[in-house]
């Protein structure tokens, strides 16, 4: 039995009481800030899903009802999926070291992050979500705390753990629990790229085996966009870094650089940033900086520019639709947002509805493929994903990831 997630705010946070300390965000002037005063009390709280109101409530809701569940679970471990919350709540895992733009802030400050997931989850998901922030930045403490929390849910949400450590980390408790592990930062923004880069080519009647990508950025985001996009059958993708273009005949790569070497630029290109887009068809950003016109100008006709640094996008929209055909950003205030909501609520709850054991390459193409189609018949240059208020997109894709977790026979139910 879930518990509901509500928000516990009362009147008693607006107004003057919510904005009279200067840690609540009102200056001497008196200035009000209205961030501060919905996250006062935090954004979310536990609500019983049954009530206890006598003594026969009581009784069954705990001792002595609760120790009948507890045989039969302990005799039957699978039971517990059906009789308690495990199999619809989800673990949100940081270290605090990787938190939207402002980098390593440490556990506390990232928790108002991970209650907005939680919410997050509860609202477009259906998914209850229990934010966990832990006070260590050490790999293999991050691992063995979740392995020893993981009895209490039924899949985890790995949020804002910096680059390299998040792909050792995911790996390794993917090797070590049952359970649906995730890493959003990576898999959420790559489902939700190719999603959108599907519909842009079907807009542009290409397919993504014609088009060649040039991606922005080789952390935990780009390393998982430039994954899924060979997994979908693009044509060719280079991965760029502060040095360049990450190819194999670099000295200076990191393992996972290297592995990503292996798989990427298949037309061998060296040099910079502005050398890999000279003739590019897709231009992906998740990395910050700002790419010069002139390079934006050499890029193929009819180009894709998803420019997704957030607030602040390495190709300003004003810039790109003097080239590009499509224009994607991060940001809520321009039209197509490449907004991680859209994928990691259905993702977890398609999973989770079928008890899966793990979430496969195959069931994020299959989330992807769903998302595009939402708005497949709707499509326009402004429109190639659809909005994360567009009702249909969290059943759409749950359905999808439930049938290929099924088709992967990784279901459990």
């Amino acid at each position: 039995m879930a518990a509901e997630i509500v928000n516990p705010r009362s009147d008693s946070t607006t107004g003057a009481d919510a904005g009279s300390e200067g840690a609540t965000g009102a200056t001497d002037e008196g200035f009000f800030d209205p961030a501060f005063a919905l996250h006062r009390g935090g954004k979310m709280a536990v609500q019983a899903t049954v009530p206890v109101r006598d003594k026969d409530d009581l009784s069954l809701a705990y001792t002595p009802g609760v120790a009948k569940v507890c045989s039969a679970i302990a005799e039957h471990p699978e039971l517990v999926h059906d009789y308690t919350w495990k199999s619809q709540v989800v673990a949100v895992v940081t270290d605090g070291t990787a938190v939207l733009g402002l980098g390593d802030i440490g556990p506390e400050a990232s928790l108002p992050v991970m209650e907005g997931k939680a919410i997050l989850f509860k609202q477009f998901g259906g998914v209850d979500a229990v934010p966990i922030a832990l006070a260590t930045t050490d790999a293999d403490e991050i691992v063995e705390t979740v392995v020893r929390l993981a009895p209490s849910f039924g899949g985890v949400n790995l949020e804002d753990i910096s680059a390299p450590r998040c792909f050792e980390i995911e790996e390794k408790l993917k090797e070590r629990l049952d359970i649906p592990v995730f890493h959003d930062d990576q898999h959420g923004t790559a489902v939700v790229t190719l999603a959108a880069l599907r519909n842009a080519a079907k807009l542009t009647d290409r397919s993504l085996g014609q088009l060649r990508a040039v991606i922005s950025g080789a952390g935990a985001a780009g390393v998982a966009i430039a994954k899924i996009l060979i997994e979908a059958g693009i044509g060719d993708v280079a991965v760029c870094d502060r040095k360049g273009i990450v190819s194999a005949d670099r000295g200076d790569l990191t393992d996972v650089k290297r592995e990503l070497a292996g798989f990427t630029n298949k037309a061998k290109l060296t040099g910079s940033l502005a050398d890999a887009l000279d003739g590019a068809d897709v231009f992906i950003g998740v990395s910050g900086g700002t790419v010069p016109e002139e390079a934006v100008a050499k890029m193929a006709k009819n180009s894709f520019v998803f420019a997704m640094a957030n607030p602040t996008p390495e190709i300003h929209p004003d810039v790109a639709h003097k080239y590009a055909a499509v224009v994607a950003t991060g940001r809520s205030d321009y039209p197509n947002q490449i907004n991680n909501v859209l994928a990691f609520p259905g993702i977890f709850a398609g999973a989770m509805q079928v008890r899966a054991s793990q979430i496969t390459e195959g069931m994020k193409l299959a989330a992807a493929e769903a998302l595009a189609a939402v708005v497949a018949d709707e499509l326009s240059a402004d429109c190639v994903i659809p909005s994360p208020f567009d009702e249909r997109v969290a059943p759409a894709v749950t359905a999808a990831v439930a049938a290929a977790a099924r088709a992967e026979g990784v279901a459990r139910r």
